[in-house]
């Protein structure tokens, strides 16, 4: 006879944590280009698209945002957004010019796309706005996934 064995819950380990910050951000990068090629190209498919190097971008999220969002979770909405903003710029230019130093190319790269990119192509200015919304977006995401318990050891 098989003795019943007390399931024991435990939280989501942080590289748990970055698979599915990695899995939501290549998702909604996927949406998001498609969205925006529907608006400015009348490409009407909604063919999204991403970057095998996003899934462990975004995945960064864990190690980089996370503390970041405890340090500054008793600050103003705005001072919030704006850390988050400067804080996403500051990563994919780093992450950017590290592939291109690499690999030769920067997947996502922004050169000719207006006045607002940064030199090398590898951010872009009038997304700030943007990266400030994903941020307070993250907080919630993260705040969640703190609440979630799994099976296992």
């Amino acid at each position: 006879m098989r003795r019943a064995v007390q399931a024991q819950r435990r939280s989501l380990r942080r590289w748990e944590r970055s698979l599915v910050y990695g899995v939501v951000g290549v998702a909604s990068e996927v949406v998001f280009t498609g969205a925006r090629d529907s608006v400015l190209r009348r490409d009407w498919r909604l063919r999204g698209h991403s970057y095998l190097w996003m899934l462990p971008i975004y995945g960064l999220s864990a190690f980089l945002f996370e503390p970041a969002h405890e340090m500054l979770r008793s600050r103003a909405v705005w001072e919030r957004a704006a850390a988050y903003s400067i804080g996403i710029m500051g990563v994919e230019y780093v992450v950017g010019m590290s592939l291109r130093r690499k690999v030769g190319v920067v997947p996502w790269d922004y050169s000719g796309h207006g006045r607002w990119v940064v030199p090398g192509g590898a951010t872009r200015l009038d997304y700030a706005p943007l990266w400030a919304v994903a941020g307070l977006a993250l907080e919630r995401m993260h705040d969640r996934m703190r609440e979630v318990t799994v099976t296992g050891r």
